[in-house]
């Protein structure tokens, strides 16, 4: 029998440790969670500690279907906070007719002859709202001032652009992920639940201290919650921004309602963020203070944003809904779509 020699023993000897690190390292990654949340899986944290666990409210799909253009009573401008259609569902369930659009699909921007752009879309509705995120009002209203064209034209989906989740996701093998990903939100799970005060993972991802946080929130790691990076780095809304809709507003022909959503952020930690912008818009009637809705609502309802994404949940954007109908029916008493 031919004896192994010392270099062939070297290189055996590396195989097989090589092996075993690649085999060790696959079978973590095979068996962390996939993440179910964005902030989750942005900043590479383990859902066991962060995902959340009680289960939301199911609505019909019935209302969850978008009304083609030359349809509807109602266009919904909105970002990924209106892409699940769940706050919309009040409005359908109380028979308004709703088109939503989003705001990637037409450059971030809503130019002078908008009006045009969504008569030329066939909108002969009565009401336009304009949903955004804190984080975003600004360097939209910034580039909306700039633009006076329209590009693209208008495209509206008759279902959801996602649908989320309604119950806690299931064990799967995570035969996806990145090979070295197992590891890194083992790590990364680990510092954030050590670590007395905040952590930020991947740029993006904050795992954050709540005050109270378990009365709030479902997840096992019930003290803390991940956030957004951008909620604070992109700065405060300003009283000039109120000014920026109201001219906005005031050159529309079709009456127009602004849904400016708190970041998370300014909900649970930061409360007197864009505080200057919010006592301006609450004299403007441009909208509802959604600012001081969150304030009341998130301490009444727990879930009422994922603990592991930068969404309101499906128990907030519900409760959305039904502010948000209180607020159409200012503007429309009856769905127009019933008296053709």
């Amino acid at each position: 029998m031919a004896r192994i020699t010392t270099p062939a023993k070297v290189w055996l000897l590396t195989f097989l440790a090589g092996f075993i690190v690649i085999s060790a390292m696959l079978a973590v990654t095979l068996a962390t969670p996939i993440p179910y949340g964005d902030l989750s899986r942005i900043g590479r944290l383990s859902d066991q500690q962060f995902g959340w666990l009680a289960p939301p409210p199911k609505v019909d799909p019935e209302l969850l279907r978008g009304t083609p253009i030359d349809q509807a009573d109602i266009v919904v401008i909105g970002d990924s906070f209106s892409m699940t259609y769940r706050w919309q569902s009040a409005l359908v369930k109380a028979g308004y007719r709703v088109s939503t659009t989003y705001w990637l699909q037409f450059g971030e921007a809503l130019c002078g002859d908008v009006d045009d752009w969504l008569a030329k879309a066939g909108f002969r509705g009565k009401l336009v709202i304009v949903e955004s995120v804190e984080r975003l009002l600004n360097e939209r209203l910034r580039t909306s001032a700039q633009c006076p064209n329209m590009v693209r034209p208008y495209e509206a989906k008759l279902v959801p652009f996602s649908s989320p989740f309604e119950e806690v996701p299931g064990f799967a093998l995570n035969w996806n992920a990145q090979l070295t990903s197992g590891l890194i939100t083992y790590r990364n799970t680990q510092r954030a639940m050590k670590t007395p005060g905040d952590t930020v993972f991947n740029v993006e991802t904050m795992a954050r201290p709540v005050q109270d946080g378990c009365k709030f929130f479902s997840n096992r790691l019930c003290d803390k919650a991940l956030f957004l990076s951008e909620d604070i780095r992109n700065g405060e809304l300003t009283p000039a921004n109120v000014e920026s809709m109201k001219t906005f507003t005031a050159a529309r022909r079709t009456p127009l309602l602004w849904m400016v959503i708190p970041n998370k952020t300014t909900v649970y930690i930061d409360h007197d963020h864009s505080k200057d912008f919010v006592t301006a818009f609450r004299g403007s009637n441009l909208g509802p203070d959604l600012f001081g809705w969150a304030e009341t609502r998130h301490a009444l309802t727990r879930d009422f944003f994922f603990p592991n994404d930068t969404h309101l949940s499906m128990h907030g954007q519900l409760e959305l809904g039904e502010l948000m109908l209180n607020e159409v029916r200012k503007k429309l008493p009856e769905p127009p779509s019933r008296h053709p």
